[in-house]
């Protein structure tokens, strides 16, 4: 999930100026488009009876031999990687790897995005790659279509290298592989995979490389750090607020392959359009509502209080900024989806050009209500799409989205409401729908 509820108390007071400048904006709209899930998957609980357990970020294999046998893998931060059909019945559960020592992180899997056609001991192999926050490491899983009960089987080098800290102390600072989003680049049939760094702006690219016992490892070929602070005209430069020492980080992530173009989700700033390769020169894509607006980090509250908006924010993203994935069709036009966090709602781009704005939606608890009526998606992290027919539910595609805050609420033996999440999967049909209107 986000930073911090401090953050969100920015951004909900940010948000309310935005809106009452901005009467007309499409996101604030109460005529917002819903679309509803067709399934979800089991609830996941933050807390020791639940295996502290906490959904964030998914990813969907397809199946080629058996389109119905295709799995959606998501991410549970502590509680590890968890694997589910098409309907949202977890399959396999892998657990993060623990603490090397009593005073040492455990592992902690952030985000995953996969990878066709690595060639590992001769064979082309399938992977999953996962940022794993915990130890700072990428952690690699082969995907094995024959073996359906458990089709995921680690790969990771032991001797895989950490990704942005040069020692253990740093490691557990906790400025560690965050984002991710992976990249088979066309021209040179290499793969990559590239990671964001947690309260930091730093973007670090790394080539994927199979060893000769099968196993998969990764080395930095570069890094890229985006602005902290912005001109926000008449001479004045704005930083988003924050703790003392951090910077606006990144974490949804996506590349478009054909392009060889990076997304990347700056949550308290916007959307950059930059090269995959991490050269050239970012481009901005929007700017959240916030963008501009002044804060005062409050250390005793551990919050920021807004100041007054200048008006230079944008007019569809409510921060946080957060997952980002992009619809592909066969023509290279498409979408680019990325989560409008502060205010539960997804905002659809072009895919080509300069990412024209299209129109924003919510995945919306199920009109029907009562006994098994699956609710919405709310604060959503991370989000993934897939262009291709999954059987009956699904015939043009599927798209699976995160949900902060699953219902209905349960009570632990605290007497305290448990945190709560899980993963939604709407048929695209349904978002094609709303946005070609």
């Amino acid at each position: 999930m986000h930073l911090s509820r401090r953050l969100t108390t920015v951004c909900l007071a940010a948000a309310t100026a935005a809106l009452m400048a901005t009467p007309a904006n499409p996101a604030a709209a109460s005529d917002t488009p819903s679309v509803y899930a067709v399934s979800e998957t089991p609830a996941l609980y933050d807390d020791a009876a639940g295996g502290d357990a906490n959904a964030d970020d998914p990813a969907i294999w397809y199946n080629a031999a058996d389109p119905d046998a295709s799995l959606v893998i998501a991410t549970a931060k502590q509680g590890g990687l968890r694997v589910h059909d098409l309907g949202g019945h977890q399959i396999q559960s892998i657990q993060a790897p623990a603490a090397p020592g009593p005073d040492n992180e455990p592992g902690r899997y952030n985000n995953v995005d996969l990878l066709s056609g690595l060639k590992i001991n001769g064979n082309r192999t399938d992977i999953a790659v996962v940022s794993d926050r915990g130890r700072d490491r990428l952690r690699i899983y082969g995907i094995d279509r024959h073996h359906p009960g458990a089709p995921l089987t680690d790969l990771t080098d032991p001797a895989a290298p950490r990704v942005f800290s040069a020692t253990e102390a740093a490691v557990d600072d906790q400025q560690t592989a965050y984002g991710l989003a992976t990249w088979r680049n066309a021209s040179n049939g290499r793969y990559y995979a590239l990671a964001s760094q947690r309260h930091t702006t730093s973007l670090a690219l790394m080539e994927l490389t199979a060893t000769a016992t099968g196993t998969v490892t990764y080395h930095r070929i570069r890094t890229l750090a985006l602005p902290s602070s912005f001109d926000i005209g008449n001479g004045t430069r704005w930083t988003p607020c924050d703790e003392p020492g951090r910077t606006p980080q990144v974490e949804g992530m996506v590349v478009d392959p054909e392009r060889g173009v990076l997304y990347a989700a700056q949550e308290d700033v916007g959307i950059w359009r930059m090269r995959a390769d991490l050269t050239g020169s970012p481009q901005m894509v929007d700017k959240v509502r916030e963008f501009g607006i002044p804060g005062t980090y409050d250390p005793v509250a551990d919050e920021c209080t807004p100041g007054a908006d200048p008006g230079v924010g944008g007019e569809r993203i409510t921060a946080d900024v957060e997952g980002l994935t992009i619809y592909r069709e066969d023509d290279g036009e498409g979408y680019l989806l990325a989560s409008s966090q502060g205010d539960n709602t997804f905002v659809a781009y072009e895919r080509d050009g300069d990412n024209d704005y299209i129109g924003n939606f919510r995945v919306a608890p199920s009109a029907s209500g009562g006994a098994g009526a699956i609710d919405g998606s709310e604060e959503c992290d991370g989000a993934a799409v897939l262009n291709a027919p999954l059987g009956d539910e699904y015939p043009h595609g599927l798209l699976v989205v995160h949900d902060g805050f699953n219902a209905p609420d349960v009570t632990g033996e605290d007497g305290e409401i448990r945190t709560n999440t899980n993963f939604k999967f709407v048929d695209w049909d349904d978002v094609a729908d709303e946005l070609d209107d």
